[in-house]
């Protein structure tokens, strides 16, 4: 069960408070254990959502990430023929790269085509060394 976070009332008089308290803070026993349910809570959730959905649900929100995919990759070309590399852009791709691709074999194949170039378009926009994008 998780339990009400406590602190001050929000406003400028609860901003003065914290700060005066020594700021906001979680209890240590409340920290250690929100820390081991992330990592896995995401992946699973996932996969039931997965199986709740109907074929056409799962070709549904396919065809809402191909066509997310599309407009993310067209918005990239037009930011590097600006000369820009906008960090977010990157980020939001590298999200739509991984997802649904659907119960339909046909859109499935599509979606996955998108996604790699998706992924190839991050690869070439990578810094080498550290990881983080141009």
């Amino acid at each position: 069960m998780i339990r009400p976070v406590g602190g001050p009332a929000p406003g400028p008089a609860g901003v003065a408070r914290a700060r005066r308290a020594g700021g906001f803070h979680l209890p240590a026993d409340a920290a250690a254990a929100a820390g081991g349910v992330a990592g896995t809570a995401g992946v699973g959730a996932l996969f039931a959502m997965q199986e709740a959905l109907t074929p056409r649900e799962r070709d549904d929100a396919a065809q809402r990430r191909g066509q997310a995919l599309l407009e993310e990759m067209e918005a990239l070309r037009r930011d590097l023929l600006r000369g820009a590399m906008p960090a977010a852009r990157l980020s939001r791709l590298a999200v739509l790269a991984e997802g649904e691709a659907g119960a339909d074999p046909a859109l499935r194949e599509v979606v996955e085509a998108l996604s790699l170039r998706a992924r190839v378009e991050l690869e070439r926009h990578r810094i080498p060394g550290n990881g983080n994008s141009a």
